[in-house]
């Protein structure tokens, strides 16, 4: 049935977690894809603004992906806490919840979207050339939204019940239709961004058929009516403020990249223009590769985490988190370098301008040069979530981001030009990486001294 939770109590620690993590990475991976491959295709069929208009979409889109794992995350934290616990009828109430709240909240919030797009997409960094563009596109990619967050809410909780690779294979299916769609629409017929659109919303319904195929086992094993007359009289307000308060930080750090987006935009299209916003683009698109790195691995970690601090076992709680930090390190790191040496040959996939091309390589190149540090800053975000410290990993997840790159950004810019924006890539990431690491080390000597505690009473 897929459904087998005590593999999180058995079995070696890397083992287990390089089990959830590799699907994990590759599913992220595949789902980074879908976007990818609209920028490769506009890029090269449409122009350079086109870019432009998918960067300026970029921060709507990852809102609609918020609110996605928001409710996801924690679906899949109290899912595993209750196996743990051994609660079947709490993870039966935690499935039609998450359901319920996913279909309200992505029916009404991109209809708002929509009808407010006008002002909206200019205060988001659009221009009078890349309006029409980005209107056109952002437009159709709204009616996605419940496909796409049903898609990742359904694969969490898939996850949370041992089927590690449910989210590779919905995500694959759809982001090599993708590819197949764009190729078609773009490419050959000349609809424009708007077949680039179109290609994104029908990928991400396929997908989502495959995975409520699939997601037929849960409600069969939990016996779920996913029925009005069934969710209506289940719906627990108390559980799902709970469910947001576990899942709000990892809102927070899907939309601190959105708001960090439109803060470039605007900061930029001052200085560097329409050129800058497209770097922004670029670079944006390939060091997404570093972080699907660090964020699979991470997420792989808090299922595991969970369900042992549900059962008791701190041993094992603190032996996975300790492999997931040397994991991320080394893995991320090995991204980093690869990237570093083709920068050139990766962004030449979206950029062919020969003025662009230089300066989009020394930006890539900035950013992530401490970026495998930050693999340290998400795993204790993961490990609060986890072990339901909600308030704590809520705090950590609006460090980076909003309260060290924000600030940074905005004096380095002014001091230095449009590279302070790139200078305060790696300044915020080293920044973070020893918060987390003190934040992590305090709480497990609190932990530790208040366990030696116990046993000297005892």
């Amino acid at each position: 049935m897929g459904i087998n939770p005590k593999i999180f109590s058995d079995g070696r620690t890397y083992r287990v977690l390089f089990k959830f993590a590799i699907p994990a990475i590759f599913s992220l991976l595949v789902a980074e894809l879908y976007n990818m491959v609209d920028t490769v295709f506009v890029g090269r069929y449409i122009g350079p603004n086109a870019i432009g208009a998918l960067t300026v979409a970029f921060p709507i889109q990852r809102f609609l992906i918020a609110i996605a794992f928001l409710i996801g995350v924690g679906a899949s934290t109290y899912v595993s806490r209750y196996s743990g616990e051994k609660q079947p009828e709490k993870i039966k109430s935690t499935i039609i919840n998450s359901i319920s709240i996913t279909i309200g909240s992505l029916t009404i919030i991109p209809l708002l979207l929509f009808l407010f797009r006008g002002g909206l997409l200019y205060k988001l960094g659009a221009s009078d050339v890349t309006f029409g563009l980005t209107n056109d596109y952002i437009s159709i990619i709204f009616i996605g939204a419940i496909f796409q967050g049903l898609t990742i809410v359904c694969s969490q909780v898939m996850t949370a019940l041992g089927n590690s690779k449910i989210g590779l294979y919905a995500n694959s299916i759809g982001a090599l239709l993708n590819i197949v769609v764009d190729y078609i629409l773009v490419a050959h017929l000349n609809i424009g961004i708007a077949g680039a659109a179109i290609a994104t919303v029908v990928s991400q319904f396929v997908g989502l058929i495959f995975v409520l195929y699939k997601f037929k086992d849960v409600t069969k094993h939990f016996k779920i009516k996913l029925s009005i007359n069934n969710i209506l009289p289940n719906i627990d307000i108390t559980l799902i403020k709970g469910l947001i308060a576990v899942g709000f930080s990892t809102f927070v750090i899907e939309i601190s990249d959105a708001i960090v987006s439109v803060v470039l935009n605007n900061l930029l299209i001052s200085r560097g223009g329409n050129e800058a916003i497209i770097i922004v683009g670029v670079i944006t698109k390939i060091s997404m590769f570093m972080f699907i790195a660090i964020i699979g691995i991470s997420s792989a970690m808090q299922p595991i985490v969970a369900f042992n601090f549900g059962a008791r076992n701190f041993d094992r709680v603190k032996n996975t988190v300790k492999a997931s930090i040397k994991t991320v390190t080394i893995i991320s790191l090995i991204f980093g370098v690869f990237i570093m040496y083709f920068a050139p040959k990766m962004i030449g996939l979206f950029l062919t301008d020969a003025k662009l091309l230089p300066e989009a390589v020394k930006a890539l190149r900035i950013c992530i040069f401490l970026l495998p540090l930050v693999g340290l800053y998400y795993i204790g975000i993961y490990y609060y979530q986890a072990i339901d410290e909600a308030k704590k990993g809520f705090r950590l997840s609006l460090f980076r981001q909003l309260i060290v790159f924000i600030p940074l950004a905005i004096v380095f810019v002014n001091i230095f030009g449009t590279i302070g924006a790139w200078i305060a890539y790696p300044a915020s990431d080293l920044i973070s990486a020893v918060t987390s690491f003190y934040l992590l080390n305090s709480t497990w000597r609190k932990d530790q001294k208040e366990e030696t505690t116990k046993t000297v009473t005892a």
